[in-house]
């Protein structure tokens, strides 16, 4: 079963179980995806689906931190609810180790010798990293890379 129908699923077992938070986050999960289908008139993929869903976390994540700077912990709250719901949908994340591991490797596949080769090995590590690493926590590491 494929990412998509597995949010379908999802979505009608909420509903069933009157589970109100998670049918409205799998719900916004399920327009952003028809509006990618539609915008773009593709079929989404697995790949697309992640697209997705980790551009909706990036958002809940910024969204909690504005939340919390301007004293509104209920509306904090509510995004990190959302939050901890689509992250039940990404693959498991790398440990640090593992980013390290595949910063170097794919620094010495590029041959990068300073910052101004960090496009070429973002540009490799992207792909791979996709879903399963904060892609600002790769941008750093091979920031510290290229650096030394």
């Amino acid at each position: 079963m494929g990412l998509k129908e597995q949010i379908t699923e999802d979505m009608k077992a909420a509903m069933r179980a009157k589970e109100a938070g998670k049918l409205g986050t799998i719900r916004l999960i399920t327009a952003a995806m028809k509006q990618k289908e539609v915008d773009e008139r593709i079929e989404l993929t697995d790949t697309h689906v992640l697209a997705i869903i980790e551009k909706m976390i990036k958002q809940r994540r910024d969204s909690i931190s504005q939340f919390e700077a301007g004293g509104r912990q209920d509306l904090a709250d509510i995004e990190k609810a959302e939050l901890q719901i689509l992250s039940t949908y990404m693959p498991a994340s790398l440990s640090e180790e593992e980013i390290k591991a595949e910063v170097a490797a794919a620094v010495a596949a590029t041959g990068a010798a300073g910052a101004q080769d960090m496009g070429k090995v973002m540009g490799v590590l992207k792909p791979k990293l996709a879903g399963r690493a904060d892609m600002t926590v790769v941008s750093a590491q091979v920031k510290a890379a290229l650096a030394s």
